[in-house]
């Protein structure tokens, strides 16, 4: 299977919130932002034959990638975008089942992504270790 084409939701202010998460992460936990992007490049890698437990399906289309860093599950939101795409919608960090407002601001922005890709895609790309230099 080629790789998936993982991209970032952006919201009409110009902010990626899944970005936004990772670059506050990579200032608290360094390794907990290094295991995130791990995550996010094995998604990049394996698409839909990437199963559990790496990730999860949780509702209407929207998927988690999880990531563990001691006892701390990070989770990030995606869902996918035709054949190939990976959109990233929302990131969070979690101590049982994942909130239901979560799920449902992912499912908000996967509709408005879905309504118009091309306004809604960050241009940015997966970042590396230092994502503030």
């Amino acid at each position: 299977m080629p790789r998936s084409d993982v991209a970032f939701f952006m919201d009409v202010d110009r902010v990626a919130p899944v970005l936004e998460w990772l670059r506050q992460l990579h200032r608290g936990n360094r390794k907990a932002f290094a295991n995130c992007v791990a995550k996010i490049r094995l998604l990049q890698a394996f698409g839909y034959e990437l199963r559990r437990p790496h990730v999860d399906y949780l509702r209407d289309g929207i998927h988690e990638l999880r990531s563990k860093e001691r006892n701390v599950q990070y989770r990030i939101l995606y869902f996918y975008h035709g054949r190939n795409a990976v959109i990233l919608a929302h990131a969070l960090t979690k101590e049982g089942a994942v909130p239901a407002r979560d799920v449902e601001r992912a499912i908000e922005r996967k509709k408005r992504y879905e309504q118009n890709p091309g306004k809604y895609r960050a241009s940015e790309g997966i970042p590396e270790d230092s994502p503030d230099d």
